[in-house]
């Protein structure tokens, strides 16, 4: 089981602490942080608790990692209670197991899962809590190959992409009842690990638009957003690199359209941008940011009213979360005590789940409430 973050982490067994911060920025009343841990979680490098996706409701879903390197996905009800889940047909062996990347409103959670095999499989889990397995048409049945299921919402219509048998990558939308169609970004590359990826957890609004990126044949990356009769309009910051591994890269949809995202510039340095529907591009960056290779401002998703979270790294490699309010202040999130706070996602109302470091690189799940 791969993970596709900026660095892997870990974790100890359940507890449930309460930690004060003071944000910076202009804030009436200080959040209040919950730190908790799924049960049977692992506390060494690379384990531990992995919040992916929050709803109106206050339910959040995940995937945590054993201390034998098997991957379970969990949900959180508001009052704080931990469900594990595996849907039939998981492997238990070292880097298998479930990794949910979505929930609705509904309750109904996407994601996706790695058999004996080593196959990937996309499976949507009910909120009765029961299990549907699929696979994208075209999907690759090697190693490593199959299906990726991302982003899930209110309508139950789920997005993600799938690696074929030349390891290429393409976008895929499963309809509620179950029809699959695939689709690939204008200028995506047809070679091995380039083409089509939808972004993670927050890649799709309401209305069934899709957001995501391409790499193509100089493996460079491109954002994208796929309007729900299928249109496809790229998304390139001004300023991004057109170098290998550089380029635009978007995170998450508003209701309204609007975009979070970030660019890697020509001198590996992260920014972060919003966009609008009428394509208008907005670079930020965090004044604590660094400015070196690999530093910088990474926007991950955004909520109704265009408040974004995300990640700054310093000028020390410190990897620090962040909230940009509609009106543009940024505030620091930083859990006391973590060499490292990352936030994943923001729901309607402005609640905030992610997962931190602590110093033995155990990593902890965390919720930030207004």
């Amino acid at each position: 089981m791969k993970s596709r973050g900026w660095m892997g982490i870990t974790l100890i067994t359940a507890l449930v602490i309460t930690l004060q911060i003071s944000a910076l920025g202009n804030q009436k009343a200080e959040p209040r942080i919950t730190a908790f841990d799924a049960p049977h979680a692992g506390g060494n490098a690379g384990q531990g608790t992995f919040p992916q996706d929050n709803n109106w409701q206050g339910e959040i879903t995940g995937y945590y990692v054993t201390a034998q390197n098997v991957y379970h996905g969990f949900l959180r009800a508001p009052d704080g209670t931990i469900t594990s889940f595996d849907p039939p047909g998981a492997g238990t062996g070292t880097y298998q197991g479930t990794v949910p990347q979505s929930i609705n409103g509904e309750g109904a959670i996407t994601g996706y899962y790695e058999d004996e095999n080593n196959l990937y499989y996309g499976f949507l889990r009910a909120a009765d809590g029961t299990f549907t397995a699929f696979e994208a048409p075209g999907a690759g049945t090697e190693a490593n190959q199959g299906t990726y299921a991302e982003d899930i919402n209110g309508a139950g219509t789920i997005a993600g992409f799938y690696l074929d048998e030349a390891n290429v990558y393409h976008g895929f939308l499963r309809a509620r009842d179950g029809a699959i169609t695939t689709f690939d970004a204008p200028g995506a590359g047809t070679g091995a690990y380039q083409g089509t990826v939808v972004t993670f957890e927050e890649g799709m609004n309401a209305a069934g638009a899709i957001i995501g990126w391409y790499m193509d044949s100089n493996d460079a990356q491109h954002g994208y957003v796929r309007a729900p009769d299928g249109t496809i309009t790229t998304i390139d910051a001004p300023g991004a690199g057109a170098g290998a591994g550089q380029g635009t890269l978007v995170g998450g949809i508003a209701p309204n359209g609007t975009i979070s995202g970030y660019f890697l510039d020509g001198s590996n340095g992260y920014h972060s941008l919003l966009y609008t529907p009428g394509g208008i591009i907005t670079a930020f960056d965090d004044p604590l940011a660094g400015a070196g290779a690999y530093e910088g401002t990474a926007a991950f998703t955004i909520d109704p009213s265009d408040a974004i979270t995300g990640v700054y790294i310093d000028a020390s490699n410190v990897e620090h979360g962040f909230l940009r309010s509609p009106r543009g202040i940024l505030t620091t999130i930083d859990v006391p005590g973590a060499i490292a706070t990352r936030p994943e996602t923001i729901n309607p109302a402005g609640a905030i789940a992610g997962f931190f470091v602590d110093k033995k690189d155990a990593a902890h799940g965390f919720l930030r409430t207004p």
